[in-house]
């Protein structure tokens, strides 16, 4: 006679039931994904108050220049060989008029009595009243100079060189090119990019003017070189 077997328990039932209560161990994990995500969550806040903080580094002259006008530094050989043609232009008309047998009347630049357009600007009128000042102008670059990032052994070749392309004379516009104001920008409209008021504005042609340098030539007294070896910069 076989023995009976008891009635085997279900493998389900054999399994202690799962507690809904939070445990030591599920009270840390909870804890540590707290941690990651408010501790991550701060950090980046917290760099991000950082960043806004930082102090913020001008733009330079060139900087500016470049956004709003291409490359300074970069050559333009169309302007280029317009100067190039203004120059020999003017030097035939002095041969020519030295042959003549009389003083040589041809001045380099002719002072405008209404400041020109150009690059679709309309010609302005210069405030009323106001004369040019060359002293008063050489005085604005002076000051401008270690702004742009020149040192003060700059300013005699600055004051050379400006002093043969306009006579440091914001109205001054060359008579076989068309550059204008005292840096002579050949088109005036490129000093546009240091302000609207290029056309009138010693001030404006000047902080152009300074950036162009740099951009290009790298230093007043580099320009001056250039312009004693070709006749132009």
């Amino acid at each position: 006679m076989s023995e009976r077997r008891a009635p085997e328990t279900p493998r389900s039932a054999r399994r202690p039931a799962r507690s809904s209560r939070l445990t030591p161990k599920r009270v840390l994990g909870v804890g540590l994904a707290v941690v990651i995500v408010v501790g991550g969550g701060g950090f980046v806040a917290y760099r991000a108050v950082q960043n806004a903080d930082a102090p913020r580094t001008p733009l330079s002259l060139t900087d500016m220049g470049n956004i709003a006008s291409g490359d300074f530094g970069g050559s333009d050989p169309k302007t280029d060989a317009l100067k190039e043609a203004a120059v020999q232009a003017y030097r035939a008309d002095k041969l020519k008029d030295g042959r003549a047998g009389k003083p040589s009347g041809f001045d380099w630049v002719e002072v405008k009595k209404k400041a020109p357009g150009g690059g679709g600007f309309p010609p302005a009128n210069f405030p009323p009243g106001s004369t040019p000042s060359p002293g008063s102008n050489k005085a604005i670059a002076r000051t401008m100079l270690a702004g742009a990032g020149f040192g003060a052994d700059q300013w005699g070749c600055l004051e050379r060189l400006w002093q043969k392309e306009s006579g440091w004379n914001e109205r001054a516009m060359n008579r076989y090119s068309g550059a204008y104001g005292i840096p002579q920008s050949l088109p005036g409209s490129k000093m546009a990019s240091a302000g609207g008021d290029w056309q009138t504005n010693a001030a404006t042609q000047i902080k152009w003017g300074l950036g162009y340098i740099k951009g290009r030539y790298g230093s007043p007294c580099g320009a001056w070189g250039h312009s004693q070896s070709t006749g132009w910069y």
